[in-house]
């Protein structure tokens, strides 16, 4: 049987316990845990169990490098990294390893979570299935350009198909093979998009661009909590890092910036998916842009 490790990075996290107890009880295959304690310990501490690795750094270092030291102490088959606010579930390990190829990304089924009563609250609104990555010059766009936003439309067009492409992400669940991280997707790169942001943006991109897939499997799920001003993220993201995340991969993307085994200009993902939300007709015009934007 394949092996899996779960990637869990963290910092503050109220709903750590609860959320590496779903990871021990819902698994069904072989399992280890590797949990990022980001500059900070958990208090409540975390239940003992022999599959569960902590990682403590005493200065926090960011989401990127958190992700980066628990993979590079991995030393299974597969990888999935798992945000520290959520719900999974029965057998979510198998589920997955049944069905990612050798260059694929995986998105299980999204659902939102009411962390409080700790069930799933999608509130007679479709599970979120699809993304999009936003085009990053729209002038009325309410997340930044290359954002990976939700695709209401897509989702109810193919909602009877159970395994299908995805463009982009949220990038609070992934799971591909520990291979296709050391080929095409890892480490994370922390110089240039900073320790937090646009991080399924590198790995999407990266994996669609180097002739992969990325895929949401809608036969398991993993319900999300979206903070918001209820529960707060609980630490600060510099802003001077976050614009220049969100700069490098507009500029990077935009302008088929190089690297190992890119196959594809990302003008190919967008007619690949096209119509795509928020992008023009045009292609020739939004790329001209980009180059007249970015500029030297």
């Amino acid at each position: 049987m394949a092996k899996v490790s779960v990637i869990i990075p963290s910092r503050n996290e109220k709903f750590l316990p609860q959320t590496v107890k779903e990871v021990l009880t819902k698994s069904r295959g072989d399992l280890d845990l590797f949990v990022t304690l980001d500059g900070y310990w958990p208090d409540p501490p975390l239940p003992e169990d022999p599959r569960l690795h902590l990682i403590h750094k005493g200065k926090a270092q960011g989401m990127r490098p958190g992700i980066n030291s628990a993979v590079s102490l991995s030393r299974s088959e597969f990888l999935l990294k798992l945000d520290g606010h959520c719900m999974l579930d029965e057998g979510f390990d198998l589920k997955l390893a049944a069905e990612c190829d050798q260059d694929w990304v995986v998105i299980p089924r999204r659902h939102r979570l009411d962390a409080d009563a700790w069930k799933i609250d999608d509130e007679g609104r479709l599970p979120i299935d699809y993304h999009y990555l936003s085009y990053p010059f729209e002038r009325d766009e309410v997340t930044c350009g290359l954002h990976g936003a939700e695709w209401r439309e897509r989702a109810k067009a193919r909602k009877d198909i159970l395994l299908d492409d995805e463009m982009s992400s949220q990038g609070s669940c992934w799971f591909m093979r520990r291979a296709h991280w050391d080929r095409v997707v890892g480490p994370l790169d922390v110089a240039n998009y900073g320790t937090f942001v646009q991080e399924f943006q590198e790995i999407g991109c990266k994996t669609w661009l180097s002739g992969g897939r990325v895929k949401v499997n809608k036969k398991t799920w993993y319900a999300h909590l979206h903070k918001g001003t209820k529960h707060g993220r609980g630490y600060t993201i510099s802003r001077n890092d976050h614009a220049r995340g969100v700069e490098f991969t507009k500029r990077f993307w935009m302008l088929d910036g190089g690297f190992p085994h890119r196959k594809h200009a990302l003008r190919w993902l967008i007619e690949r998916f096209a119509p795509v939300p928020t992008w023009p007709k045009d292609l020739d015009e939004a790329f001209a842009k980009a180059r007249e934007v970015y500029r030297d």
